[in-house]
């Protein structure tokens, strides 16, 4: 049989009544604790002992003592109230200040690029705050997963959300190692890639997702093969990297591997552009301190890094126009 564990409305009123008459054993002194009138507390104390069935004070002229009945209340009542204050005073002060715990969902590319020296300096100027970051390619229902925010592309996100700027617009760029390009080929033609060993990535819903280039302003959708599908770009990096096929990632986690030698870009004409990376989070009436505090440092080190790659003639000119 299914039990109904529902608390009844009113099921809490005269508790506090109750328990201050117990500790100061005496009405008029715990109607001055909680200011109210003895009248208004007897009340109180009456309506409670009406709902539990039993009288909880043995009342004489001169004293108020607890009856068995109210031992038994007061034994299990008083812990449980101190914990309702607990845990009032607990949601208070994370209402109050950045603190406890900030969860955000993000691509496995981006943590190592943006969110690893980020997080570091967001750490160090607000210690209480602690961050859990849970990697996840597939687009996460913040609410139902209990994220505060969530990290991804901009044309990723949801028109209802409201989206803050890591990173700047950036291609998607086809690369491949040196080794696989003199065995196979270098493609000069998005068609080219028919003879090329692709490798491909599963997007969340399970279907395969083509690769996208421009020609012109025209988008294209190419269906390409090979010998491996992934389910994170910096997976399809490693496979490119170790010259199992090309492979068509964002060049922010590319630039280091070409840099290097490592890999070597084609099909640059045709390289398509993201609207690039953001935090996004609900709206701004749902947000907490800590969300507040973490938003704000992501726009205070945009701002700082944005003037930082200014020359400094760029920068007079930007004050110029201001004055």
């Amino acid at each position: 049989m299914k039990r109904n564990f529902t608390v009844r409305r009113g099921a809490l009123d005269g508790v506090e009544a109750f328990l201050s008459v117990a500790r100061h054993r005496s009405f008029r002194k715990a109607a001055a604790e909680l200011g109210v009138t003895p009248s208004a507390m007897s009340q109180a104390v009456r309506a409670l002992e009406l709902r539990v069935g039993a009288a909880l004070f043995i009342r004489t002229t001169r004293n108020v003592g607890l009856s068995e009945a109210g031992e038994r209340f007061h034994a299990r009542a008083r812990p449980a109230f101190e914990e309702l204050i607990a845990a009032s005073d607990v949601a208070r002060d994370l209402g109050q200040r950045p603190s406890g715990l900030l969860r955000l969902t993000v691509p496995r590319a981006v943590v190592p690029i943006l969110l690893e020296p980020l997080i570091a300096s967001f750490s160090k100027a607000y210690p209480e705050v602690e961050v859990e970051i849970a990697v996840s390619e597939g687009l996460v229902d913040l609410a139902a997963g209990g994220f505060d925010a969530g990290v991804r592309m901009g044309q990723f996100i949801a028109p209802d959300m409201i989206a803050v700027r890591l990173a700047p617009p950036f291609p998607f760029v086809v690369v491949g190692s040196p080794k696989y390009l003199r065995r196979r080929g270098t493609p000069e033609q998005i068609d080219d890639l028919r003879q090329h060993a692709c490798i491909r990535i599963r997007r969340s819903n399970g279907t395969i997702a083509p690769w996208s280039f421009v020609s012109g302003n025209k988008p294209i959708e190419a269906i390409v093969s090979g010998p491996l599908i992934a389910y994170d770009f910096p997976t399809m990096l490693g496979a490119a990297l170790e010259g199992m096929g090309l492979a068509q990632v964002p060049s922010p986690i590319a630039t280091g591997p070409v840099k290097a030698g490592k890999l070597l870009q084609v099909l640059q004409p045709f390289a398509p552009m993201t609207p690039g990376v953001f935090l996004y989070y609900p709206s701004r009436h749902q947000m907490m301190p800590k969300l507040r505090a973490f938003v704000d440092h992501v726009k205070h080190r945009s701002a700082t890094n944005h003037d930082a790659r200014l020359q400094p003639d760029d920068r007079r000119a930007r004050s110029t126009k201001k004055r």
